[in-house]
């Protein structure tokens, strides 16, 4: 709250009022140290609470004379646009004259006043199919018109709108069949469900090519979990993906052999390769057991017989099993030509950590933000680390703009100085000890500027299938599970490649083709935009 002191003429300042003056500014100043305290307060008590601080809004620019504004007779900027109506198709032109003319009226020309109109009727249309029986005793039945669903009595522009509105709209079913009946559509519960869960293979089928595009084509993959139940069951969501895909997949747990399903898809291959024996050989393998894999054949494309040899092998244990199996998995996507340099960003979760592994900055300064100091002291030693650490962020962001390699010994010798300080305070030093293991995962960017410093993207991607589980809680079907994530992964796939979704799904429903795969366009887009050069896996 800001107070102006009144305006005193000099012929009214007496001692006493001179006196009362000075006292009301001492008053005032006290006032707003008080608010300024109880400010920092309050957003010290946010922070605890892992919330935001009151944000630094500034006073418009507009309002204290010193934005841009319009000279006198002139335009104010940004008006020599186009009006929106200028991208409009008009469909319909009705010309309007005013209901009564005095005689002698003159006509002056017409001015045009454009209107958009959505127009939203049920129409039933019944097919009169006429079927001949031919000389041969068979018969012949007259095929339906291009566009209509075979074996369904709703339109693709309905099935359309349906998948639109509960994929998109984030309309709960009952919600949905309501809005349908205030339409007029007569359509059960039971076969709304059907529309939106049943016969969705060619969906499917495209949310896995576009998967193994996208992973074929990235230089890096930013990826996240978020929770996601199942038939009242807690599971969760992976989401992969970069500036061109994302694709979701839902599970029962999160780890590292989760993972790496997530990554094959629907189509699993386990395969013995360069890759899958350095695997081993990282996780401690038992040599004998990594002799026996490495003398059977190559590969398996199904798990019922990568699991019945592990088990003619003599490898049951549990550990043996899932290091091997995760061993030949990883092997299998290089196999599918992943390339062994794809950086994998994440928030540091240890499931994530394959191939090359980045981490994300704002996840590993985390800690610090949320730790309750004891004293001022304490206060003072997270303030310090964590501008360090953000003044090494934003040098980081510029090298990543124009990538030097004469900076980087600096930018290192920088993040050894920041993590071997020494604290007063035991929590920070043990965040600064977490911080300096994750050292190569941290610093990735010095070697692959093109890998971001955070994984807000990823996180971006989850956000919209968490509000979707928010409003339509979890799924009780492994078909509705299976369509939840497909139409998440077109969805967010079609905004990133700049295809509007409601378009493709109606040529998909209708089976016109008139939009191109959505892999053969993220394959071009990959082609357009060069890529970083290919550089050894870190040992």
């Amino acid at each position: 709250m800001k107070v102006e002191l009144p305006e005193v003429r000099p012929e009214e300042r007496t001692p006493l009022v001179e006196s009362l003056l000075a006292l009301l500014g001492q008053v005032l100043d006290r006032v707003a140290h008080l608010e300024e305290a109880n400010q920092q307060l309050r957003d010290e008590n946010a922070r605890l609470k892992g919330q935001q601080p009151r944000p630094a809004i500034r006073p418009s620019q507009r309002e204290s004379g010193r934005g841009p504004t319009a000279p006198r007779g002139g335009r104010r900027p940004g008006s020599d646009k186009r009006p929106p109506s200028s991208q409009l198709v008009i469909a319909d032109e009705i010309v309007l004259f005013p209901p009564a003319l005095p005689e002698k009226a003159l006509f002056k020309g017409y001015e045009p006043y454009v209107v958009q109109e959505l127009t939203i009727q049920c129409q039933a249309i019944r097919y009169l199919r006429a079927r001949f029986v031919l000389p041969d005793g068979t018969s012949v039945l007259a095929p339906l018109p291009a566009g209509v669903p075979p074996g369904s009595h709703y339109g693709s522009t309905l099935i359309s709108y349906v998948l639109h509105q509960y994929y998109h709209g984030h309309l709960t079913q009952p919600l949905l069949l309501e809005q349908l009946h205030d339409f007029g559509v007569v359509i059960s519960a039971g076969e709304l469900n059907h529309l939106l869960t049943e016969g969705r293979d060619a969906f499917h089928q495209e949310k896995d090519e576009v998967r193994q595009a996208g992973l074929e084509t990235a230089s890096y993959v930013g990826v996240d979990d978020t929770g996601a139940r199942h038939r009242g069951r807690n599971g969760y969501a992976t989401v992969i993906g970069n500036d061109l895909f994302a694709c979701f997949q839902s599970s029962d747990c999160k780890s590292r052999l989760n993972f790496l399903q997530v990554l094959h898809g629907s189509r699993r291959l386990y395969a013995i390769n360069e890759i899958a024996l350095a695997y081993w050989d990282q996780q401690g393998l038992a040599a004998a057991a990594v002799a026996d894999l490495h003398r059977g054949p190559p590969q398996w494309s199904d798990a019922p017989a990568w699991q019945a040899h592990l088990a003619a092998l003599g490898i049951t244990g549990e550990r043996p099993v899932r290091i091997a199996t995760e061993g030949a998995l990883l092997g299998g996507l290089i196999e599918r030509g992943v390339s062994p340099a794809l950086v994998v960003l994440s928030d540091g979760a240890p499931q994530f950590d394959l191939l090359v592994h980045a981490s994300c900055w704002v996840h590993a300064e985390r800690p610090l933000a949320r730790m309750v100091p004891y004293h001022d002291g304490h206060r003072a030693v997270i303030e310090e680390i964590r501008t360090a650490i953000w003044a090494l962020y934003q040098d980081l962001k510029a090298y990543r703009l124009k990538p030097d390699d004469a900076q980087r010994p600096a930018l290192e010798a920088r993040f050894d100085a920041l993590c071997e300080r020494k604290t007063g305070y035991p929590s920070s030093n043990g965040t600064l000890k977490e911080i300096r293991d994750h050292k190569a995962d941290l610093l990735r960017v010095l070697e692959r500027p093109e890998v971001p410093l955070h994984n807000n993207a990823a996180e971006s991607d989850i956000r919209e299938y968490v509000k979707k589980r928010k409003v339509s809680g979890g799924t009780r079907s492994a078909a509705g599970r299976r369509c939840r994530d497909t139409f998440a992964s077109l969805k967010k796939t079609c905004r990133k490649l700049g295809v509007n979704f409601w378009s493709y799904l109606q040529d998909r429903v209708r089976g016109l083709g008139q939009v191109p795969r959505l892999a053969a366009l993220l394959r071009r887009r990959a082609a357009e935009t060069p890529g970083p050069p290919v550089v050894a896996v870190p040992g």
